[in-house]
């Protein structure tokens, strides 16, 4: 078994030393891994794959299609190495035939964030109530078109909102929600934590009360039809060492 490590990286802020060593078998040259990946992770998936490419030699691939149109493409036969979004969704894939069976593996959670444009007053958030009032009091409000949006629809409707905030809700596709924000295009946005922190030009008031806050486990799956079986195995094996969590930890993810 042929093995590579990766020692004393540095990541995050602290510039803290970590190490992190990856078992990978059966490889006699470097790979081209195939990844479609949702957003939720994006922001630590992106600072991490260059350290992996740099320590495997192999090269990662990825594109970060809506979870939507990630679906659509994956069950209309689209075939990539390995797939990272919401786990109920790597979970349908593997019923629909698409992700091997037992090889889902959880990478990280993150809860639902709220933000205004830079510089905009802060609504008050800290209670059911209080969110109610202060999307009662927008103008506009944007949510996505992933699993926050879809909570956050039945979300308004237990709360009996949902009929008053109709004209006044756009449902972000293709682009951050954060994106929306920081135009003026709408005066208060929600999406994954996760998501909305690295956006400029936004100020993150914080995540939803803990009584109506919904986690989202991202996880990581197999395709079927994975050419790069093994290298793909050992990027998730990185993604999930100690070396990785404090990167997820960096962009609003608890890790695991």
């Amino acid at each position: 078994m042929a093995c590579w490590a990766i020692t004393t990286m540095g990541i995050g802020a602290t510039g803290r030393l970590v190490a992190a060593v990856v078992l990978l078998g059966g490889m006699a040259q470097a790979a081209e891994i195939k990844v479609m990946s949702s957003a939720g992770t994006k922001a630590a998936y992106l600072g991490l794959v260059p350290q992996f490419e740099r320590a495997s030699g192999n090269k990662v691939t990825t594109v970060f299609p809506p979870s939507i149109e990630l679906m659509t493409r994956l069950k209309n036969g689209e075939v990539v190495d390995l797939v990272i979004t919401a786990g109920p969704a790597i979970d349908q894939l593997v019923k629909a035939g698409r992700i091997v069976p037992e090889s889902r593996v959880d990478l990280a959670r993150s809860g639902v964030g709220v933000a205004v444009r830079a510089g905009a007053p802060r609504p008050d958030i800290g209670s059911a109530e209080a969110l109610g009032n202060a999307l009662l009091a927008a103008r506009s409000i944007a949510i996505s078109s992933g699993p926050s949006g879809v909570y956050l629809a039945g979300l308004f409707e237990r709360m009996g909102i949902a009929d008053t905030l109709k004209p006044k809700l756009r449902r972000v596709v293709g682009e951050p929600v954060g994106a929306v924000v920081a135009r003026g295009e709408a005066e208060i946005g929600f999406q994954q934590v996760s998501e909305l922190l690295p956006v400029p030009g936004i100020d993150f008031v914080g995540p939803l009360p803990p009584a109506i806050q919904e986690i989202t486990v991202f996880a990581a799956g197999l395709h079927v039809h994975a050419g790069e079986p093994q290298a793909a195995e050992a990027l998730v094996k990185f993604l999930t060492s100690p070396a990785a969590h404090e990167a997820f930890r960096k962009a609003g993810m608890d890790p695991g």
